[in-house]
């Protein structure tokens, strides 16, 4: 599939009325499982490429580089509409335009970009202080700007909410839409009466973080404008717990046969890996 059509996909479910829970996916294999299992979306996060890249953890210590090599990899490896967390776009506005550049070459579907000041100051905060509102609205009109295909979705991100209220987090919904981004992601919230308010200040679909609590409930948020909503980062939690369990019960001396029934199984290790299409591509191409 061509990567107009992954974006345009990605496009039918924000002007959709429902909403979808994406698939938290970190490499080649676990897209290609998101993709079998159905999934309309993948989700890359910036922490989550963090862990598999540099095994760090979110501090923003992943360069652009780095990260559009890591989506470049999922892109190539099946045909998954893939959005990812730009964070704050790697720098200024300008630093941003350069972002949007190298992730759109990569092959996503969508990102976002935030308003949150990255990466930690020397005697900064533990919070999240963001940006001021000019240097944000800056910030996106430079990410629409870079953007090639506008089938590709830019999202503004802000975690305003639970630094500014909701009366800021709705002043710069409002003035990220003014400068055009195409949906909105609400980092922080928590209650039913945010999202509401939320919604019905501004017209731009709603992407949610793993809120969980009283936003577990998709009925509610498909009627209140979330057209995405994350569930977490459990398949590469999943993943690490799975590798350590298997490497400490070797250490300790358990048989590698009576670990049999935790692995996968050649047929699925096949299908992951797309055995069949290259022993096909060996008969036909190599005699």
């Amino acid at each position: 599939m061509e990567l107009t059509q992954r974006r345009l996909r990605y496009r039918s479910v924000l002007a959709g009325d429902q909403c979808v829970y994406p698939a938290s996916v970190f490499d080649p294999i676990s897209a290609r499982i998101a993709e079998d299992l159905g999934f309309e979306v993948g989700m890359l996060a910036g922490s989550i490429a963090s862990g598999t890249v540099l095994g760090a953890p979110d501090l923003v210590v992943l360069t652009l580089t780095e990260f559009a090599q890591q989506i470049h990899r999922i892109s190539r490896a099946g045909d998954l509409s893939l959005m990812v967390d730009a964070d704050h776009g790697y720098g200024n506005a300008l630093s941003v335009m350069r972002t949007v550049e190298e992730l759109e070459t990569a092959g996503v579907a969508a990102l976002t970009i935030e308003d949150t000041v990255l990466p930690i100051s020397f005697g900064g905060s533990s919070g999240d202080p963001l940006i001021s509102l000019e240097e944000g609205v800056g910030k996106m009109k430079a990410a629409l700007a870079a953007r090639r295909d506008p089938n590709m979705v830019i999202a503004g991100r802000t975690s305003a909410i639970r630094s500014e209220g909701l009366e800021g987090a709705i002043r710069r919904v409002k003035a990220y839409e003014e400068a055009g981004v195409d949906a909105m992601f609400l980092s922080g919230a928590r209650t039913r009466e945010e999202i509401e308010t939320v919604h019905a200040a501004t017209s731009l679909p709603l992407l949610l973080g793993g809120a969980g609590g009283e936003l577990d409930d998709r009925a509610f948020l498909s009627a209140n404008g979330v057209r995405i909503a994350l569930q977490g980062h459990l398949s590469f939690q999943a993943s690490i717990k799975a590798v350590y369990d298997t490497l400490k019960a070797l250490r300790e001396g358990v048989a590698p046969a009576d670990l049999g029934p935790n692995l996968a199984s050649a047929g699925l290790i096949a299908q992951v890996t797309r055995r069949a299409d290259y022993d096909r591509w060996s008969q036909e191409f190599l005699g």
